[in-house]
């Protein structure tokens, strides 16, 4: 591996692949931890790219919207068991999280469903003020440390859940500042709650490793899961992170060894199979890459993450007619089944057309679509757009459409010169 790299962790392009890999193994929390450190790397460029920094924006959002019906969920389900406190948290946990209005009210009135049930429980009286939960005059979303702490715990499986409850005052804090992004916080407080614990007995090595990782303390990382493993083999995400460590040092045999030795159900889960995949492509070995990817769809049948990585594997192939059959494939499912489209899928289904030579009227579509989805991008797209009208005789629409591309372009320069001074 590459000094720079060592010193700097690995760029935003791996890090958003990570929290792709993540996401699709349903990891939201993770994920959005890997989007936000992508995020970070592009701003702090010299030269930022924008509709990358957008496109993370979006899934950072996404990645919120997903912890927030996970929260709405497993808080259904406490409460059908009487745990209405923590049941209580989650919600208040995902209104923190979603900024979507219809998911709110739902949540809201979840919330007053669970305060009833537990108030008739206790046989109090519904009607009294002090007891029901009205959201005009109390801040939704605003909880203490403890309540975020049980919260977040609550989603987790339950020994891990009872275990992180009986870590300490340390390793709550610590766990906190990790989800709240504060890294060196949560380094800090979490070695110390390792401190006094046995490490072997412990989940505590798992979330130091992820701070350690966060700042790019490779090797205290590596240790710490390459133990917490030897005692808890079943620790599904110290194997992603421990495969992260592995392909950022090179070490894709090491990366091999640990997938292979993974047990039992776990060694046939899909997050195992994107582990397994990723890594043949980090090292280099597209051919084979793709093939494992045919084979699981063959197997197993169609899965999107599958699909978008053999699409990305045909790329690094320069196999560019098959991507984008791949990629117009992912897009057909999704019109399919109703799902918002990835504007990367899009964008790659349009580009991949155009370098083709295809300029019907679906790819002018996707442009424009895009053009709206991603404004800061619309030059681009109208450019293209105007490109097409030309290739079809329009020329009248491709004047306007290369002298809406040039507006744009000169005003986006203009904020970019304004901003920058």
């Amino acid at each position: 591996m590459a000094w720079f790299n060592l010193f700097t962790g690995p760029a935003a392009e791996r890090l958003e692949q990570k929290g792709d890999a993540l996401g699709a193994a349903g990891f939201w929390g993770a994920a959005k931890l890997e989007y936000e450190r992508a995020h970070r790397k592009l701003e702090a460029a010299t030269v930022q790219d924008q509709g990358t920094l957008h496109r993370l924006e979006e899934k950072i959002s996404a990645t919120r919207e997903a912890l927030a019906g996970e929260h709405h969920r497993n808080a259904s389900d406490l409460a059908a068991i009487g745990d209405f406190k923590e049941a209580m948290d989650l919600v208040e946990l995902a209104l923190a999280l979603t900024g979507d209005g219809a998911l709110k009210e739902t949540l809201v009135q979840q919330h007053r469903e669970i305060e009833t049930i537990r108030n008739a429980e206790r046989h109090q009286t519904l009607s009294a003020p002090e007891d029901v939960w009205d959201p005009e005059e109390e801040s939704v979303g605003v909880q203490s440390p403890d309540e975020a702490f049980r919260a977040l715990c609550g989603t987790l499986p339950d020994p891990v859940r009872q275990a992180y409850l009986g870590y300490g005052a340390d390793f709550k804090t610590g766990y906190l500042a990790l989800n709240n992004g504060d890294f060196e916080t949560a380094a800090d407080y979490l070695a110390r709650a390792l401190e006094t614990r046995n490490a072997a007995d412990s989940y505590i090595p798992l979330e130091l490793a992820t701070a350690c990782l966060q700042l790019n303390r490779l090797e205290q990382a590596r240790q710490l899961l390459e133990t917490l493993l030897q005692h808890h083999p079943d620790t599904l995400p110290a194997y992603q992170i421990l495969c992260e460590i592995y392909w950022e040092q090179g070490a894709f045999d090491r990366a091999d060894a640990l997938l292979a030795s993974i047990p039992g159900d776990l060694a046939t889960s899909l997050a195992v199979f994107v582990l397994k995949g990723e890594t043949l492509f980090q090292a280099g070995h597209f051919d084979v890459a793709k093939t494992f990817y045919r084979d699981f769809l063959a197997t197993y049948g169609w899965d999107e993450s599958i699909a978008g990585a053999l699409a990305r594997t045909h790329e690094a192939l320069n196999e560019m007619d098959h991507a984008r059959r791949m990629y117009q494939e992912i897009l057909g499912h999704c019109n399919s089944c109703h799902r918002r489209i990835d504007p990367l899928v899009k964008e790659k289904v349009a580009d991949l057309s155009f370098a083709a030579g295809i300029h019907d009227t679906a790819i002018l579509e996707l442009y424009l679509s895009l053009a709206q989805e991603r404004p800061e991008n619309a030059s681009v797209y109208y450019a293209k757009v105007g490109r097409i009208y030309q290739s079809t005789g329009n020329e009248t629409e491709a004047r306007r459409f290369q002298v809406l591309a040039d507006q744009m372009a000169s005003s986006a320069g203009r904020q970019r010169d304004s901003s920058a001074s």
